[in-house]
């Protein structure tokens, strides 16, 4: 248990710590709009909370540009690959969940420089 608190607060770290790229979003927006979704991840509840899915919309409605939707792709693989194995799925799936459509899966091995 104490592994996966020191996980989620090394997510946030290098969200909050993250250089700004070009963009319009940051990490720290990213960070914000998505922390309804983290209590999501670490249990084993199978709804998403309307929260967590107001986030991942708004997020997609800011990202309007090829530079924000690859600064916003970028926030998440970072905070995916702090994401302990047994979240990577759930994590994953919110979009779809949410009935949101994103260009790029929420992953730590996504290439965020084809997101256009």
């Amino acid at each position: 248990m104490a592994a996966v608190k020191i996980a989620y607060l090394a997510l946030f770290m290098i969200l909050v710590a993250a250089p700004a790229s070009e963009a319009a979003i940051g990490c720290g927006q990213v960070t914000g709009k998505l922390a309804p979704c983290l209590p999501y991840i670490r249990s084993p509840a199978k709804a998403v909370p309307p929260g967590c899915c107001s986030g991942v919309r708004a997020l997609s409605t800011l990202a309007k540009t090829t530079a924000d939707r690859q600064a916003v792709c970028k926030c998440l693989k970072s905070a995916a690959s702090s994401v302990p194995a047994s979240g990577l799925g759930k994590a994953a799936g919110i979009p779809g969940k949410c009935r949101v459509s994103l260009p790029y899966k929420i992953s730590p091995s996504v290439d965020c420089s084809k997101i256009h």
